[in-house]
């Protein structure tokens, strides 16, 4: 593996289904990616995306040290599953003078945990169920991603209620504390939403704001609807 330089590197530590699947995103958008894990077989599928693909049976510093994963400016180590592991391998990680280290957690205990360890936590089971939440108490939303404990982004399909209506005359900040980031119709997209907009059948918008205003709008759809 190369020393830093200026495109970021990528450590993948654990090819389970989520070390996987953020690896082969990664790949896949040209990233220069290291990946590491105790089973031959998977490490071989991710030779085809990177060369820098290691098996290593124990995470203990040294051999870590020696896959060059020092060298990434950010490293993911997706093993939740096995606690112990997961803190061990992440506090090297930060001893390492690596600059991001992210770690997957598996509950709010092992969150606390590693962030007290210096890394940054994610939760993917939780975030997954957190966006399919969104999904079903709304029909209307298409996707749902948060950003944090009070912030979602989320995919609504205009209702015919608000078809017809301007920017102004639906007033989604007054009414239901949303922001409207863009507005896509027919694979066009428009990000600079003025207030004389007229809503269009087909409409997507994509709105900022809490839960809370989602949850709101979703009752007013209902009864205007």
């Amino acid at each position: 593996m190369k020393n830093k330089s200026e495109k970021t590197t990528y450590g993948i530590i654990g090819l389970g289904r989520f070390g996987s699947a953020l690896a082969l995103e990664l790949a896949q958008s040209g990233a220069e990616l290291l990946v590491i894990d105790k089973e031959e077989e998977k490490v071989r599928e991710m030779r085809e995306y990177t060369e820098n693909a290691f098996v290593v049976r124990s995470l203990d510093r040294k051999s870590l040290s020696e896959t060059g994963i020092q060298n990434c400016d950010v490293v993911a180590v997706c093993i939740g599953e096995h606690i112990d592991t997961s803190i061990l391998t992440t506090l090297d990680l930060v001893d390492m003078g690596i600059p991001k280290v992210v770690a997957k957690a598996n509950s709010a205990e092992h969150g606390e945990i590693l962030k007290k360890l210096g890394a940054e936590v994610v939760y993917p089971e939780r975030d997954m169920a957190v966006r399919l939440a969104s999904r079903l108490e709304n029909s209307r939303v298409l996707d749902s991603m948060q950003l944090s404990e009070k912030i979602n982004i989320s995919k609504l399909l205009i209702p015919d209620c608000a078809v017809g209506k301007t920017v102004v005359e639906m007033d989604f900040r007054s009414k239901f504390d949303l922001n409207i980031i863009a507005v896509e119709n027919n694979g066009s997209v428009i990000e600079n939403i003025k207030p004389d907009y007229v809503f269009r059948k087909g409409d997507v918008l994509f709105l900022s704001g809490g839960k809370g205003g989602m949850l709101k709008l979703s009752e007013w759809i209902e009864k205007n609807d």
